[in-house]
């Protein structure tokens, strides 16, 4: 059975509204979509680091809890677990300050099985970081060789805008080596200064890969994909209890819609039908309405039951 594997940071998420924290999830952007997939049935595995601490056990035992591969995850025992402080304000949106000591940064795994139609997923500072890139790039090179769908999302945070210059070649490398490149509006304003998803596409992604996903929060998605494919896809209005994990979830639902509808990375560099692209998108939508309707960073175990049961 097609796996998917995922490759990010590890964070125990403090939730606040206004000044008062009213919740603590772990957390990270590859994080919740793999613990989402697990929760729908999906053979997953992760590959992270994380302290000797309270959290980093934490976050080891839920991920086992939700059915996914942990071996991967190593625990540095002089180095303590990642911590974000998510303030929700009154459309539910989130502001983040996170606390980790970037420059104790390391990244020592075992390489899980790759193989060909794997899904690997990857994204945010994690995948740009130029301590931990050397290890980075060699995983994603290999499972690249190993015929894997590599799904990037880029997911860049206006914290590290001092730091676009110096990771731009590593981005660069992160366009080329995806199948799939996803990104938010307002990570192309901060990386490029643009904000119109055909410039974007046309000046930035197109000449490294042809499939790429455009989000912009309430307003519609844009695709853009192989065969000169364009389309948009509205959001539908919903009450939001928290937005975050929102798009995390939605590369988690693309995911299982690659495997639900058997999209192959051949069939992708072909060009998918129409029908292919709604059937995928609207799985990613589904996941990421599910999770906007709770204070948790993923699908509901109940939401991941029904899918399981209707495989």
């Amino acid at each position: 059975m097609r796996k998917v594997i995922g490759i990010g940071e590890t964070v125990l998420d403090i939730i606040f509204r206004g000044d008062q924290p009213i919740h603590a999830v772990p957390g990270g952007s590859t994080y919740n979509a793999i613990i989402s997939l697990g929760r729908a049935g999906v053979p997953t595995s992760f590959i992270s680091e994380t302290g000797n601490d309270r959290v980093g056990r934490m976050i080891i035992q839920f991920l086992k809890d939700n059915g996914c591969q942990a071996e991967c995850v190593n625990v540095y025992p002089d180095s303590k677990s990642p911590v974000s402080l998510a303030f929700l304000n009154e459309q539910n949106d989130a502001e983040y300050i996170f606390y980790k000591d970037h420059p104790n940064d390391r990244l020592d795994f075992t390489y899980p099985n790759v193989e060909a139609d794997d899904i690997v997923l990857f994204g945010s500072y994690y995948a740009l970081n130029p301590v931990i890139r050397p290890q980075v790039k060699a995983f994603l090179e290999y499972a690249h060789e190993k015929g894997a769908i590599l799904y990037y999302d880029v997911n860049f945070r206006g914290s590290h805008q001092n730091e676009i210059m110096r990771i731009t070649p590593n981005l660069l490398e992160n366009f080329e080596l995806a199948d799939i490149v996803r990104g938010s509006a307002e990570d192309f304003e901060i990386l490029f200064h643009k904000n119109d998803p055909d410039v974007v596409y046309r000046s930035q992604i197109m000449f490294y890969t042809k499939d790429f996903i455009y989000t912009q929060a309430a307003n519609p998605i844009e695709l853009r994909a192989a065969g000169n494919f364009k389309k948009q896809y509205p959001i539908e209005p919903i009450e939001t209890v928290s937005t975050i994990g929102a798009g995390d979830n939605f590369n988690a639902g693309f995911a299982y819609g690659l495997i639900k509808y058997g999209i192959t990375r051949d069939m992708l560099r072909q060009g998918l039908r129409e029908e292919q692209w709604d059937q995928i998108i609207s799985s990613g939508q589904q996941f990421s309405t599910e999770v906007c309707r709770s204070l948790y960073n993923y699908i509901s175990p109940e939401f991941g039951l029904r899918l399981r049961q209707n495989a």
